[in-house]
């Protein structure tokens, strides 16, 4: 097996799960179905195409750099009649940075990387008026399973974020993962995708696990050694 690993960062991104009428929300962190739509557009495929390759991967996701959340306000019109529609409410996650990864069978995980770096349509962070600031991929661990991979790798927050952090000596980051079969799941969320087609989007329940990832603070400071304390 092996996990492809990604890097979700932006000025805004908006990854809703439970959006209804004009109010549309988001989750604190990127949803299977947001990413596997990513993933599938840089394929190329259309939304009527099967994902049920795409959907039996598992997923993961580590919360480097949460963001903080906005909220705006958006008009429209009927292009028929110019009668304006009902005001629409909208979150998002400003400045946030998310370590994704997918692990999955060697051969599809390396069709997806190439996608990433040569995507047939652009990506975007859960809706089109977010563009990635940064490239989406960050390579292909080979032999190595999900967990390890979101326990193991760097960190990847902001300079800035983690320069505000550095008097912590130890960095603690959550993370979401799919839970095995039989494995008992902390929390249950809709965004497992059955089709993403357009007449008829379908998303069935998905079972997470949540970890707590520590490691010693790369930029730590230590204010006493710093003044000549023992």
């Amino acid at each position: 097996m092996s996990v492809l690993v990604m890097q979700l960062a932006g000025p805004l991104q908006s990854w809703g799960a439970a959006s209804r009428f004009a109010r549309r929300s988001t989750e604190n962190a990127p949803t299977k179905s947001g990413v596997l739509g990513l993933l599938a557009a840089a394929q190329g495929r259309r939304r009527t195409d099967d994902v049920s390759d795409l959907s039996r991967l598992r997923f993961g996701v580590r919360v480097d750099q949460p963001g903080v959340r906005l909220r705006d306000f958006q008009t429209a019109h009927h292009a028929d009649t110019g009668e304006p529609m009902p005001v629409s409410e909208r979150f998002y996650l400003a400045d946030a940075v998310f370590l994704a990864a997918v692990e999955g069978d060697d051969r599809l995980i390396s069709e997806l990387d190439r996608a990433l770096w040569a995507p047939v349509f652009l990506p975007y962070l859960g809706r089109r008026s977010c563009p990635p600031a940064e490239p989406i991929s960050r390579g292909i661990v080979r032999d190595s399973e999900l967990e390890a991979v979101l326990r193991n790798h760097k960190w990847i927050a902001s300079t800035w974020y983690q320069e505000k952090r550095k008097w912590e000596p130890t960095i603690e980051l959550g993370a979401w993962i799919d839970a095995a079969p039989g494995e008992r799941a902390d929390h249950e969320i809709r965004d497992l995708p059955v089709s993403f087609d357009p007449a008829h989007r379908r998303y069935a329940l998905r079972g997470q696990k949540h970890l707590t990832v520590r490691f010693p603070n790369p930029r730590g400071h230590d204010p006493i050694a710093a003044l000549g304390g023992e």
